[in-house]
């Protein structure tokens, strides 16, 4: 596969907002800044329930680690990539496997939008759409491909990056060694969504008052990153979070 090259987006809410609205996506969600992850008083701002977490996960040694012994047990689990996991009245979990480089925020912010209860703000037309529709009885190389091959997609990413505070790196020099990862809460579950890893990841059973900024949910998700850091002996700062949450406007 010839490899195309995009500009590595900003994870903050402007940048996201804005390619959230270029994709189809409801007004009536947006993406806020997650200032801690353990003082109340930090989150009141993020109107709950949050549907969805887009992270930015620096690779660290023992994190490394620890996904080559998880993709080596997740193997190819066919289910996921034909509509799967989903029982009765369940929606499948849509995963792509990234294949554009430096499109990580935009393959992000897609899992985001298209699983869980996210997926009942895409808007009817638009491409958001389309791409769900069309992602969901494709198995996975295929799906990947499918994005790869969409030049919408690939433009609508490109439209944003100048956005944000930091400068925009030129297309295919980007020196970021983070990972974005989202976290989705789907069919009473915590999924771990990134398509540099081998297929979704189930993190384990959420209660129905609990959401993605639910302690349980940041103790299955995220902190569990942090503290595979932590215990090896890291002190990696270079964590960054947004929420997709109801909007307040």
């Amino acid at each position: 596969m010839a490899k195309k090259h995009v500009t590595m987006l900003e994870n903050n809410p402007e940048v996201m907002n804005a390619l959230a609205k270029k994709l189809g996506l409801s007004g009536d969600l947006a993406f806020y800044d997650v200032y801690s992850l353990d003082e109340p008083d930090l989150l009141a701002h993020i109107p709950r329930p949050a549907y969805a977490l887009l992270v930015i996960v620096p690779m660290t040694p023992a994190w490394k680690q620890d996904r080559e012994a998880e993709d080596a047990a997740l193997g190819d689990p066919a289910g996921y990539y034909h509509g799967g996991p989903a029982g009765a009245g369940e929606q499948p979990i849509i995963w792509f496997k990234q294949t554009i480089p430096d499109a990580c925020g935009s393959y992000g912010l897609l899992h985001c939008a298209i699983n869980g209860p996210a997926a009942r703000f895409i808007l009817p037309g638009t491409l958001l759409e389309q791409l769900r529709n069309d992602a969901i009885p494709l198995p996975k190389d295929e799906r990947a491909q499918m994005l790869y091959d969409n030049t919408a997609f690939e433009e609508a990413h490109q439209s944003v990056a100048a956005l944000g505070d930091t400068p925009e790196p030129p297309v295919g020099k980007s020196e970021h060694k983070g990972h974005f990862i989202a976290y989705v809460k789907a069919n009473g579950h915590l999924w771990e969504l990134e398509g540099g890893r081998d297929g979704p990841l189930d993190r384990g059973e959420l209660g129905e008052d609990e959401d993605v900024l639910s302690s349980t949910a940041l103790e299955l998700g995220m902190k569990r990153i942090i503290k595979l850091d932590s215990d090896a002996g890291g002190n990696d700062p270079r964590f960054s979070c947004i929420a997709l949450a109801p909007s307040s406007a």
